[in-house]
């Protein structure tokens, strides 16, 4: 059976917003390598509708020798949104209506994993409603004090499993968790 895995970079104060005015200084073939792994594990893309117009703006316009860009460019994407009608980066479809019923039916199907790269929002959501099946959190070492956390206040208590650690030279920490 397929899982869905999100992968988030996040900061010591949970900040998801905006890694790439906080991450890059810690980027290294370490963490990419485990970014890459993640990917290769994959064959489709789950992504919210802010990650998505992120993404769909920067990714068609990256050539193959970008790191990530053929995997990005060409994986199958889903999309969950309730406000967009059209995409238009290729190989995206959009989700509507109920989104845990049809992404258990998806698990269901053969194929790789199911990631969602960054959409934290939905990462929640996904959390949620029993859907996610394994949370990969690269915290990074640092404190940017403001920004969309990953749990805002509110959220219910929610018991996770530690079902794997891995720390790189740049004491940035992979967390895996599983509900």
């Amino acid at each position: 059976m397929r899982k869905i895995v999100a992968g988030l970079f996040i900061t010591l104060d949970g900040v998801t917003e905006a890694p790439e005015d906080w991450q890059l200084a810690y980027a290294n073939d370490e963490l990419l390598g485990a970014v890459g792994s993640t990917m290769a594990e994959s064959d489709t893309i789950l992504l919210g509708r802010r990650t998505y117009e992120e993404f769909a703006a920067y990714w068609p316009n990256q050539d193959s020798e970008a790191q990530f860009a053929d995997f990005m460019n060409n994986t199958p994407k889903l999309v969950v949104s309730n406000t967009l009608k059209k995409l238009d980066w290729r190989s995206s479809s959009l989700v509507t209506g109920n989104v845990a019923e049809q992404l258990t039916a998806l698990k269901q199907q053969p194929g790789k994993d199911i990631v969602t790269i960054g959409s934290a929002t939905l990462v929640g959501s996904l959390l949620r409603e029993g859907v996610l099946d394994e949370l990969q959190l690269l915290v990074h070492p640092i404190v940017v004090g403001r920004g969309r956390r990953l749990f805002p206040d509110g959220v219910a208590r929610t018991p996770l499993e530690l079902v794997d650690t891995k720390a790189f030279s740049t004491g940035v920490v992979q967390l895996t968790y599983r509900p």
